[in-house]
C-alpha cells in the first residue's frame, strides 16, 4: 500500500466520522454550546452540499485526488452514493440519498428547535 492510498483511506475515515457527526451530533451537544453551534454549522454545510449540485465536498475532492495519486481510479459522484451503493444498497437512486440526507438534517434542526422552545433563550 502506498502513501497516497493510506492518506486517501484516512480521509475516507474522516469523511465517515463527519457524516456520523452530522447525523448524531445533536445527541452529543446537550449543554455544550460550542459543540451545538459547530453541529448546527455542520448541518447547514451538509444540507448545502447535498442540495446544491455545483458545490463539492472538500473531503470528497481530497479523497479523489489522493486516490488518483495512488493509481486508483477515483469514484464519481458523492461519498454517500459511492459507499452506500458499494456496501449497503446497490443502485440506490441519488435523489433518494439527497432526500434522506436533508430529512436527517431537518430532524436535527427540529431537535434544536424543541430545545430552544423549552428553554426559551439562547442558553439552550
Amino acid at each position: 500500500m502506498n502513501f497516497y492510498y493510506a492518506l486517501a483511506c484516512g480521509v475516507m475515515a474522516l469523511h465517515a466520522l463527519f457524516i456520523l457527526w452530522v447525523i448524531f451530533g445533536a445527541i452529543l451537544t446537550r449543554c455544550r454550546p460550542l459543540l451545538r453551534w459547530l453541529h448546527i454549522a455542520s448541518l447547514v454545510w451538509g444540507i448545502s452540499i447535498e442540495v446544491l449540485p455545483y458545490w463539492s465536498c472538500p473531503l470528497t475532492l481530497a479523497e479523489n485526488w489522493l486516490q488518483l495519486r495512488a493509481g486508483v481510479t477515483p469514484y464519481q459522484g458523492g461519498f454517500l452514493l459511492h459507499y452506500l451503493d458499494m456496501f449497503v444498497y446497490p443502485n440506490v437512486p441519488p435523489v433518494l440519498l439527497t432526500v434522506a440526507a436533508v430529512v436527517v438534517g431537518i430532524v436535527n434542526i427540529g431537535i434544536y428547535g424543541q430545545r430552544f422552545r423549552r428553554r426559551g433563550s439562547l442558553g439552550w
